[in-house]
């Protein structure tokens, strides 16, 4: 059955026909996140004539300059599931410490990790356990495979909301005309191998020698394995990653010399991405891990990224831990040296 054009709602109903292990908030909590959306969408389209334009004149905890779209973004999400009663716990790139939204929330609770507005939106669902061995800040240290929904809303001439809840990634398109997200993308697959690498090449000269390595390999000619790659990067995470999943290809933002971990989070950046692209049959990794594996440390972590196609992620990995391997054989070749 066609079944472009379902709603958001109508299409989790069928979802969780399909697949009734899916645990039933999640319609709730997608259509909270779409309410967001919309939110946004319409002031992003009105922020010229409404005075959000500029900068607050604040440094959030990133250390960066708090634009006042920023500040908007944040708060309708928090608005939105305040009273919710879905969420206990919501994580913010925009704050310092968790906010608790405690006096609503229903016993199912859950944790909301967002990425507000960066050209889009990047969110991530987890279960709240309750664990009397641990303390509150670490039991929101969550490994990304223990995400139950991940996704990202891109605004634009067209606002898309791309879903995953284990079962496939899903992609909706806001109609202006009724106000509704619909379906346009459905079980979205992201090709093996690519054609296409995104990377900021202004930090070349920083990176890693491995890493420049492999994107002198892309960019290098040999028909056989299909190269030269093409370039494409806009600067906005999740436009760059959006294309990739559609298109295939790699996306990656290395650490470097002086910066080994890298800039993008990894809670509510690189792990909802990450299981994006799995459940759409790619990969995510830091070069050396894949990213859905890793043990956070601390709320606003920072890792290395490399994700899309699998094939592609695969062939950055073995230039990434090349080095390793190099090392590592200088070390055995100098304990037989001195044996």
């Amino acid at each position: 059955m066609e079944k472009r054009g379902l709603t958001l709602s109508d299409h989790f109903m069928i979802q969780q026909q399909a697949h009734p292990s899916m645990p039933g908030k999640l319609s709730a909590l997608l259509s909270h996140i779409g309410l967001a959306a919309k939110m946004i969408a319409k002031k992003l389209a009105e922020a010229g004539l409404d005075n959000i334009l500029g900068q607050t004149g604040e440094i959030n905890v990133q250390g960066e300059e708090v634009k006042k779209l920023d500040r908007f973004t944040n708060d309708a999400f928090i608005r939105t599931f305040e009273y919710s009663g879905l969420v206990s716990t919501l994580i913010s790139e925009e704050m310092e410490k968790p906010l608790h939204l405690t006096e609503y929330s229903r016993e199912d609770k859950h944790i909301l990790m967002i990425d507000p507005l960066d050209g889009s939106s990047i969110f991530s669902f987890y279960r709240k356990i309750e664990d009397s061995r641990q303390d509150a800040s670490e039991a929101l240290l969550r490994k990304g495979s223990e995400q139950i929904a991940a996704g990202y809303v891109l605004y634009g001439p067209s606002t898309m909301l791309v879903y995953t809840c284990g079962e496939g990634v899903y992609g909706f398109t806001l109609h202006p005309g009724i106000g509704e997200f619909l379906l346009s993308h459905e079980n979205i697959k992201i090709p093996a191998k690519g054609k296409t690498y995104s990377v900021n090449e202004g930090n070349y000269n920083r990176w890693q020698p491995t890493v420049q390595q492999f994107v002198d390999y892309l960019r290098e000619e040999d028909r056989q394995t299909g190269r030269p790659y093409s370039a494409r990067y806009v600067g906005a995470l999740v436009a760059d990653f959006h294309r990739t999943i559609l298109e295939g290809g790699i996306y990656l933002y290395p650490g470097n010399r002086e910066k080994p971990e890298g800039k993008l989070r990894l809670l509510y950046e690189a792990s909802p991405l990450a299981f994006v692209a799995e459940q759409a049959g790619g990969r995510a990794s830091t070069g050396n891990q894949r990213i859905l594996d890793i043990q956070p440390q601390k709320i606003h972590q920072r890792v290395p990224l490399f994700i899309g196609s699998l094939q592609d992620v695969a062939l950055a990995e073995e230039f990434v831990q090349a080095r390793k391997k190099l090392e590592l054989e200088r070390r055995r070749s100098h304990a037989k040296e001195n044996t």
